[in-house]
């Protein structure tokens, strides 16, 4: 008879390449958090364990960078939510389906480009000097300063992770029944009703991927902070690079690291717990009782279906 292996086995290289790559990098990182510098030549010592690097980081210097980080992560996805959702909808729903191909390989060409090459691009155009600017001064305004602010690193964050949010939106919306639209239109729901009743609740998976998507890598990017954010949009992923690469503390970085992730999540966590208190009225709205009595039936029927 031949032996049957457990069936966990075939998620075993998943395991070890989240082992490998994920977890054991960021247990370093944590346990490299309670350590110290211990002298100008080198960068990390754990012989003596203490919370004094977690102090160090919510100092207010650095916890006014966090604050800024948040800012822009948050205003940043939203900006990309409230840009991709129509984008997603019409090249899933209302562009031919011959050309959606063509559209999504569209939405991809920013990728095939270089991330630092596709931010500086964002450098020269905003530029004081640049083409926009004098543009807009041979009509009368003044040059453009926002270079080097958190405006600066804002536009470049959409620009750079739109991208992702269109994408799985995109996704969601191909994949939601055309005929239940068709229905609803039926039963006499007008657009928006259908929209916001059938539509986007059935899309809520790649909403909450495409939120994801962005947020995450967002909040720890340090590219586009530096290149177009100065001193005025500086972001934590500018404060982590420096520790470890310029002032070789790999200590307070990895502290920094830690209260960044711990940031990621609370704040993905706030999101999550917001979102389903705000939609709570809505979703009890949406359970619709239908009865059905037939004549020859001495007992009705009640059937519970979810719009």
């Amino acid at each position: 008879m031949r032996r049957r292996l457990p069936g966990f086995l075939l998620a075993a290289p998943a395991w070890a390449w989240l082992t490998i790559f994920f977890i054991a990098p960021v247990a370093m990182v944590v346990w490299f958090s309670f350590g110290y510098k211990p002298s100008i030549f080198a960068t990390q010592a754990t012989d003596k364990l203490s919370f004094d690097r977690y102090a160090e980081v919510l100092t207010p210097t650095f916890f006014a960078t966090f604050q800024n980080t948040l800012w822009v992560g948050v205003v940043g996805t939203v900006l990309c939510f409230l840009i991709g959702l129509p984008v997603a909808y019409w090249m899933a729903v209302k562009a031919p389906p011959s050309k959606r191909g063509l559209l999504v390989a569209l939405v991809m060409v920013p990728f095939w480009t270089n991330f630092l090459v596709r931010t500086i691009g964002w450098q020269v155009i905003l530029a004081p000097e640049g083409v926009l600017s004098t543009m807009l001064q041979g009509v009368g305004f003044e040059p453009l300063a926002i270079l080097n602010t958190r405006g600066a690193v804002l536009i470049g964050v959409v620009y750079n992770y739109l991208p992702l949010m269109i994408l799985p939106l995109f996704v969601a919306f191909d994949r939601v029944n055309g005929p239940l639209r068709e229905a609803s239109k039926d039963l006499g729901a007008g657009k928006l009703t259908t929209f916001f009743r059938i539509t986007l609740p059935l899309a809520q998976p790649g909403i909450v991927a495409g939120v994801l998507l962005v947020f995450i890598p967002l909040m720890g990017d340090y590219i586009t902070a530096t290149v177009l954010g100065g001193a005025k949009g500086n972001m934590v992923g500018q404060l982590v690079a420096s520790q470890f690469q310029t002032a070789q503390n790999w200590a307070l970085g990895s502290a920094m690291a830690v209260v960044l992730i711990f940031v990621i999540l609370l704040t993905a966590a706030a999101g999550a717990i917001l979102v389903w208190l705000v939609s709570w009225p809505f979703r009890a709205r949406n359970r619709l009782v239908i009865g059905t009595a037939p004549a020859a039936a001495s007992v009705p029927v009640r059937e519970e279906v979810a719009a």
